[in-house]
């Protein structure tokens, strides 16, 4: 069956968004498999936690912390113009920059047994996934 040209229009669209929806729940389904698991399975996955926070009734909330950074290169780019005077080259360039990402990913936790377990996670904001 041929695709129309108006098909064709939404191909890409559909596929951007099927890969933003693939590429944002990456770390939800990551902290979503420590659920049930002792504090110690993240800990020895990532380090020790940056803050752990008693919330009372036997639960806690136990956070890391992500920075993340990126260079991200500067360009540069020339056209030459004719002129009445002659030839002339102007330039225009775009300096470079690093990018900071800071991230936290907690999970929740309850007691049991002289143990802690992870209950539940919050979701990290979507530049960190």
């Amino acid at each position: 069956m041929p695709i129309s040209p108006k098909g064709l229009r939404w191909a890409p669209k559909a596929f951007l968004a099927a890969a933003l929806v693939s590429i944002s729940a990456c770390a939800s389904d990551i902290m979503k498999t420590y659920i049930g698991e002792p504090v110690e399975s993240v800990v020895l996955d990532y380090g020790p936690p940056t803050a752990v926070v008693d919330l009372g009734s036997g639960e806690r909330a136990y956070q890391w912390r992500k920075i993340s950074t990126n260079v991200v290169s500067g360009t540069s780019s020339g056209e030459v113009h004719q002129t009445k005077h002659g030839t002339e080259y102007e330039m225009t360039e775009t300096p470079g920059y690093v990018e900071r990402q800071e991230c936290f990913f907690t999970f929740y936790a309850r007691a049991s047994g002289g143990r802690w377990f992870i209950t539940n996670f919050r979701k990290p904001k979507l530049e960190c996934e």
